[in-house]
């Protein structure tokens, strides 16, 4: 039975993917500060954990957990994200640096404390934005957000390079549009595409199998063009 550890998991796309994972008999692990969405459906082979991931001490638990309980992880998703919509001239560079310490730092310190954890097949799937894909369309007041989410594709590359010796594979999807919370919050009123739960399927079967045919590449989830 796989063990996997999904960030962002109080709603959205992280919430029902760790329902699709557990649904399916494997184990779970869901991080997020809110717990209580998915503690109170209490289905079996997930395990929560409150965690603040810019917190040493709360990835520290995280840590624990899978050294008592696995001392294996085959698939981490880093779906746990933050954006701001904001025109240029006002975002702060405390908006920056909140963005970026979700969206590339605590990705970067989480994976590298889940290293020794991570053996040959492990699949780390980084969720970032078409927004953050060269040559794509992008959208006025996400300067911080799609800026974020394009370092964390090069991060994904390089990370890949890295371990390639030891066959720990490294990906990034690139998502268009999704209809959840967050988007509703920063976008009011628009309409994605795309349903939370529909990408989660594709996500899942991602993770899965995505290992098989890439390392370090970095796949357009979207519908639109360019």
């Amino acid at each position: 039975m796989k063990n996997i550890i999904i960030t962002g998991t109080s709603r959205g796309i992280g919430f029902e993917l760790a329902q699709l994972f557990a649904k399916n008999s494997y184990n779970v692990l869901a991080l997020s500060r809110n717990t209580e969405p998915l503690s109170k459906l209490n289905i079996k082979n997930i395990s929560t954990i409150s965690v603040d991931l810019l917190s040493e001490k709360d990835l520290k638990k995280v840590t624990d957990f899978v050294s008592n309980n696995w001392n294996q992880v085959d698939i981490l998703i880093n779906n746990a994200g933050k954006l701001i919509n904001k025109p240029f001239d006002q975002l702060s560079s405390k908006d920056f640096m909140d963005v970026y310490q979700v969206n590339v730092f605590a990705i970067a310190e989480l994976t590298k404390q889940l290293l020794p954890y991570l053996k040959e097949g492990s699949h780390v799937v980084n969720i970032s934005s078409i927004g953050g894909v060269q040559g794509s369309l992008k959208f006025p007041g996400l300067a911080a957000y799609s800026s974020s989410k394009g370092a964390l594709i090069t991060l994904t590359e390089l990370l890949a390079e890295e371990y390639k010796e030891k066959q720990i594979y490294f990906n990034v999807l690139a998502l268009g549009a999704v209809q959840t919370e967050m988007l509703e919050e920063a976008f009011p009123g628009y309409k994605a595409p795309v349903l939370a739960n529909e990408m989660a399927e594709y996500i899942y079967n991602f993770a899965l199998t995505g290992n098989k045919f890439y390392n370090g590449k970095i796949l357009q989830v979207s519908s639109t063009t360019p």
